[in-house]
């Protein structure tokens, strides 16, 4: 449930445009709510700044399109990752509005909030085009989380001045989303150019010796550069909601 959604609650309570019944009926649902497939948290946003993320792997689509319906009632945004085509045709039977980005795999109800310009973006950086989609995650899931990002996709370590040619451009930004694979060696480069908090995010990309990202995870929390911090393999939402707590503070 949105802050924006309970203040609108109780401000109708007080100028006696809803009942306390009504209200009452509506807060019930808090902190959570029990559909049977599962138990939403509706408190988050109150608590924490952001809402529920649906995490769409192992879901059915009519399970991710139940969970939309119900979620709905009090959130102006909904954000469900890892999410399918098949899932994404379910949420348009209760979201019309949705919006799919398949290269993210990432289903968008609600209009992305206007960012706050006073700071510098959040840069989301890749080491090679086969990290966009981890990137795309993070990009997508940081804008609708309120924050401005600028992306610079392809600057890898293995043609490095692709990267100097963008510094300028990379030190404009208020955090560093840096995700790569293969040996995971951006994270450490970047780190040791830039003033500002570094998020490493290792991908899957690579070959057997990657050994599907634990490589470059290795690599990443063994940089040498300060200031850099690891999430998990591929976890571009996980980049996406410290970096935007970073940025805007929620």
């Amino acid at each position: 449930m949105d802050v924006a959604y309970l203040e609108e609650l109780l401000g109708k309570v007080s100028r006696q445009e809803t009942s306390t019944v009504e209200a009452l009926e509506i807060l019930k649902h808090l902190p959570y709510e029990d559909i049977g497939c599962a138990n939403i948290d509706q408190h988050r946003n109150i608590r924490t700044g952001q809402a529920e993320v649906i995490f769409g792997q192992g879901k059915t689509p009519e399970q991710i399109a139940k969970i939309i319906s119900c979620m709905k009632k009090g959130n102006e945004r909904i954000l469900v990752t890892r999410a399918s085509n098949e899932a994404y045709e379910a949420v348009l039977e209760v979201a019309p509005e949705a919006v799919y980005d398949k290269l993210a795999r990432l289903i968008m109800v609600g209009e992305k909030p206007v960012p706050v310009d006073t700071k510098g973006p959040i840069a989301v950086l890749t080491a090679g085009t086969a990290d966009i989609p981890v990137a795309e995650e993070a990009a997508l899931c940081a804008e609708y989380f309120g924050n401005r990002v600028d992306r610079i996709y392809d600057v890898g370590v293995a043609g490095i001045h692709r990267l100097f040619d963008r510094i300028d451009r990379i030190r404009q930004a208020e955090v560093i989303i840096v995700i790569a694979g293969m040996e995971g060696a951006l994270a450490s480069v970047v780190g040791g150019l830039v003033n500002v908090p570094v998020i490493a995010v290792p991908t899957s990309v690579g070959y057997g010796a990657s050994f599907g990202g634990v490589a470059a995870l290795l690599a990443m929390l063994n940089c040498c550069a300060n200031g850099v911090g690891v999430v998990n393999i591929d976890n571009g939402y996980g980049a996406a909601c410290l970096a935007s707590k970073i940025h805007i503070g929620k």
